[in-house]
């Protein structure tokens, strides 16, 4: 890949699985980041079973797309259980958590305001 590439650690112009990119440990959360600009950060995550990340905000919309796995996640208050092939959208500000009820893959897109 060369210098000019916007989408880093994955190969381009080929058919793949995001799942294989990034391996689900037990007891860890891993992560791998594809896209950071200013206004755009495209992530890939695994966590194992029992696994999260703690309740914290972001100024942008958050694209979860679960790859495989279950997570549960909250935003705000209220906890939704999200399953490999579904998606949701965490709203920008609110609060949110997500923990592993059955070890996960997804693929994180927040998009945040443009700078003026």
């Amino acid at each position: 890949m060369g210098a000019d590439t916007l989408i880093k650690k994955i190969p381009h112009s080929q058919v793949i699985k995001l799942e294989d990119m990034v391996a689900v440990d037990a007891n860890q959360v891993s992560s791998m980041t594809l896209v950071q600009r200013p206004s755009i950060g495209i992530t890939l995550f695994s966590l194992g079973e029992g696994e999260g990340i703690k309740m914290h905000t972001s100024p942008g919309d958050a694209m979860v797309q679960i790859l495989s796995g279950i997570a549960e996640i909250m935003i705000g208050e209220e906890k939704y259980l999200v399953h490999g092939g579904e998606t949701i959208i965490l709203p920008a500000n609110i609060p949110h958590a997500l923990h592993a009820i059955k070890s996960f893959q997804m693929l994180l897109i927040v998009v945040k305001p443009d700078k003026q």
